[in-house]
């Protein structure tokens, strides 16, 4: 049996990670795991305050950690702006022993904008605003990573993830 494998999708609010994550779980068979989910869990009026998102990100791995320890492939789905919460998974899939790989998505500025004025059905809170504001303070990317562009179709994005993540 091979062991049991992280991807872990980080990027901007309203970029798409949750339709990329979401299809990469089906295509993988993996549990996955969301930090907008987990914070509504933790905090059913969040505030989004560094403490609220510090314990957001540590429940996130946790449940991580406990599905791949069991054996499961994990897909994560969150922002994973700052390298601290970065290193954190990573150093979880190195204790946990499993593969590990990031995916950045992006997305042009103005389908981004679109997209989150078109939501309805959502669990995200994230408006254009957060956006913006997040674009300027997300840290680099300083490890190997995937880029997947999530400006055109699902269908160009799904391509994407089939040829460089899968």
């Amino acid at each position: 049996m091979s062991r049991a494998t992280l991807i872990v999708y980080c990027g901007l609010p309203g970029v798409g990670k949750s339709a990329a994550s979401g299809y990469t779980a089906e295509q993988i068979d993996a549990e996955r795991y969301r930090t907008d989910q987990v914070r509504k869990q933790l905090f059913p009026d969040p505030s989004y305050t560094p403490e609220e998102t510090d314990a957001t990100y540590d429940a996130l791995l946790e449940c991580a950690q406990s599905a791949l320890e069991s054996g499961s492939n994990v897909v994560l789905d969150a922002t994973f702006q700052s390298r601290p919460h970065r290193e954190q998974a990573t150093a979880m899939a190195d204790e946990t022993g499993v593969d590990c790989e990031f995916v950045y998505v992006d997305c042009n500025l103005d389908v981004v904008k679109e997209r989150i004025e078109e939501r309805t059905d959502t669990i995200s809170d994230a408006q254009f605003e957060q956006h913006l504001q997040l674009r300027e303070t997300f840290d680099s990317i300083e490890r190997d990573h995937v880029v997947v562009d999530n400006s055109g179709t699902l269908e160009e994005t799904y391509r994407q993830i089939d040829e460089h993540v899968l």
